[in-house]
């Protein structure tokens, strides 16, 4: 019976490469963006509530069973620490509520319904190396994002593993996505390069062959594990 997954933030990039690593390997796989579209769910996730009603119409094109939950949708967006007030806090919200709340809103509905279902399932969250060597100034908020769904991530692991259910995380660097593209581009890209050991930076094929693993044939002993795709640049 092949498995059940939704992937979020598929549209493009990472999240992309994950839908079709995992159709690749006989997945079925709803996706999910801003808008609805060929296999895809459309949801904004800045909103508060829009998790629960993603998770709800993806259960019902997947016939009434979700096996593994993928997050990987999130935001990476700059603000000074200089900048106003009503800025400041608004970036800080924004990005806690997508790359966070919206997520954890996911997991939440995941464990009711495998407990439900009564036979385990899986959890795999997209977070990023910012969560263990923090970001650049301009990057608190998404640092502190990522670091909380590892947190988030080890505790489903802890508190649910006698009920099968696991719960695993990815922290990329940087991914040759657009957005890593730009963000290269304004950080002087040779500078920063040279602190990746590897000397390149990660393909997001590369980052969803290591999130398939987990979703489909990672051994259950493994719950709770966070690996690294960074090309040595935080070996922790």
């Amino acid at each position: 019976m092949a498995p059940h997954i939704l992937v979020t933030g598929s549209t493009r990039g990472i999240g992309a490469a994950i839908q079709a690593a995992l159709a690749a390997k006989g997945a079925r796989v709803v996706g999910h963006g801003r808008t609805d579209g060929p296999g895809v769910i459309g949801a904004d996730l800045a909103d508060p509530g829009a998790g629960d009603v993603l998770w709800d119409r993806a259960l019902a094109a997947l016939d009434g069973r979700i096996d593994v939950l993928v997050n990987n949708a999130g935001v990476f967006e700059a603000v000074a620490v200089d900048a106003p007030a009503e800025d400041w806090q608004g970036a800080w919200s924004r990005t806690m509520q997508i790359n966070l709340q919206a997520s954890a809103d996911l997991c939440r509905r995941a464990v009711l319904h495998f407990r439900e279902q009564g036979r385990g399932g899986r959890i795999v969250n997209i977070a990023s190396r910012a969560a263990y060597r923090g970001d650049s100034p301009a990057h608190w908020h998404y640092a502190a994002s990522k670091a909380g769904m590892v947190g988030m991530t080890k505790s489903i692991a802890r508190g649910y593993a006698r009920e099968e259910i696991l719960a695993f995380a990815v922290c990329p660097g940087f991914v040759m996505t657009g957005m890593a593209d730009e963000y290269l581009a304004s950080r002087g890209g040779d500078k920063l390069l040279a602190d990746i050991p590897l000397g390149r930076v990660a393909s997001p094929e590369e980052v969803a062959s290591v999130a398939a693993y987990l979703a489909l044939e990672a051994p259950a002993s493994m719950t709770g594990a966070v690996l690294d795709v960074n090309g040595a640049s935080f070996v922790r």
